[in-house]
């Protein structure tokens, strides 16, 4: 059998010093992926394994001479950034800065930044989280606009973490995001449909994809979170269908009054972006870190080469690991019925 993967050792992000926890790194396509950025912790409270916890954050630029080693850098900065946070404000409410970025370049290469927008509610219950959007010619030129999702204002049911689709034939793009769902005694982390008809303006949300709780897949039996969708030119899995990368999380437990969050692991996913379906869901996780005492969640994916290519994830949301992916190794882990080279 051949090898899905292989992780790299070391870190992927060398700090400086400057901070203890860094998360969710994002590449930038027109630096052929040696710059990019990456969220920084300015302040944790509580324990990452532990329901309750605070992070406050910001996001910095990263920049690398290789594709296994960055250095962070300035701040990233956004025109309006005061402006649309103080119209997402509300009573008892605290913003606590800027979260889980991601980079997509549209067709007249303009950069659009898409990242979480987290308020808390002062009275600790909740966190409101909005999907919040910039574009320039770079990343350094960003305005923010409106964001692209809303939480909704009843439920609480908010919006991250995205997977961003091709084109499908009407030339609507069915993106993913990770939403959140209250179910009797139970929040669930769901995959939701949002409807991009145009990237720089909001889209809509539409329909749950994939529902924990209707899956006996233990691996991901509480929390789902959609991570990047790999290029046809790295594993072809067909028309209109992409094999991507799926950020799950075990069942949630209690443990005297606290609830103890479960393992976070990285697996497989097939997505259908004409009908905005997901076929599949790998039964098993495909990475766990070796390091990792709940988290590894991916973020970033490029290829490099022909069947090769480039995981990042973060490990406990402290540090960024790259791994190496190979698809060969990952098509002897998809279902019979997709057989290679496929037509």
């Amino acid at each position: 059998m051949s090898k899905p993967y292989l992780q790299h050792n070391g870190k992927a992000i060398e700090t400086g010093g400057k901070f203890k926890h860094v998360m969710a790194i994002a590449l930038d396509p027109t630096s052929d992926y040696k710059e990019g950025i990456v969220r920084c912790i300015t302040e944790r409270v509580g324990d990452v394994e532990v329901s309750g916890y605070v992070d406050r954050s910001e996001i910095r630029k990263i920049k690398g001479d290789s594709l296994e080693s960055f250095s962070i850098g300035e701040r990233l900065n956004f025109v309006r950034a005061d402006e649309v946070i103080a119209s997402l404000s509300t009573e008892g409410s605290e913003f606590i800065g800027f979260e889980d970025p991601d980079i997509f370049v549209d067709e007249s290469s303009l950069v659009h930044v898409y990242f979480t927008l987290p308020f808390l509610d002062k009275s600790k219950k909740h966190t409101i989280v909005h999907l919040g959007h910039a574009v320039g010619n770079d990343l350094d030129s960003l305005e923010m606009t409106a964001p692209a999702l809303l939480a909704d204002p009843k439920t609480h049911e908010g919006a991250k973490e995205i997977s961003i689709a091709p084109l499908n034939s009407r030339g609507i793009r069915l993106n993913l995001f990770e939403s959140s769902k209250r179910e009797k005694d139970r929040t669930y982390s769901t995959v939701r449909i949002a409807i991009a008809e145009n990237m720089g303006k909001p889209w809509k949300a539409g329909e749950i994809v994939f529902h924990p709780k209707e899956h006996q897949i233990s691996w991901i039996g509480g929390h789902a979170s959609p991570g990047p969708l790999l290029p046809r030119s790295f594993i072809d899995m067909g028309e209109n269908k992409l094999l991507g990368i799926m950020n799950g999380r075990e069942a949630n437990k209690k443990v005297g009054d606290k609830t103890k969050y479960g393992m976070f692991s990285v697996g497989l996913f097939i997505y259908d972006y004409e009908k905005g379906k997901i076929d599949w869901v790998s039964p098993e996780p495909l990475i766990r870190d070796t390091e990792a005492r709940t988290i590894t969640f991916a973020s970033q994916f490029v290829e490099t080469k022909p069947g090769e290519g480039i995981l990042y994830a973060h490990v406990d949301d402290s540090f960024v690991r790259a791994y190496a992916l190979y698809a060969d190794g990952l098509k002897e882990l998809l279902p019979n019925h997709f057989k290679f080279p496929l037509k």
